[in-house]
């Protein structure tokens, strides 16, 4: 399988899909559209090691629902993503059985090198 669940409207995740050929050969899913679903969410956490790998901390919601007051469990984070799509750290690119989330330098060259 070879997908990408982003957000149509991030430059950054405009960005990172033109790197991939425009996403060619992926599965685009705009998060906004439709969410992700907790069958894709726990299969991606079994990949990614956690919930909180794929949990964004950059959301605007994080701080305006105090969630950086609390200690959050995995059920938390796992609760959160399923409720409100900005929680997923954006883009999450699936290459087989492979999970790169977030766009930092070194998880879209991974990203690239195996696509």
């Amino acid at each position: 399988m070879k997908k990408i669940f982003h957000l149509s409207t991030c430059k950054t995740c405009q960005k990172i899909i033109a790197e991939l050929n425009n996403g060619e050969g992926f599965e685009l899913q705009d998060i906004k559209e439709k969410n992700v679903s907790a069958a894709e969410l726990d299969w991606m956490r079994e990949r990614a090691g956690s919930y909180e790998a794929l949990f964004s901390r950059r959301a605007m919601k994080f701080r305006s629902l105090g969630l950086h007051e609390r200690e959050l469990t995995e059920q938390d984070y796992r609760s959160l993503i399923l409720e409100e799509y900005t929680f997923l750290k954006r883009p999450v690119i699936v290459i087989g059985e492979a999970v790169f989330a977030g766009n930092a330098r070194a998880t879209i060259e991974a990203a690239k090198a195996m696509n």
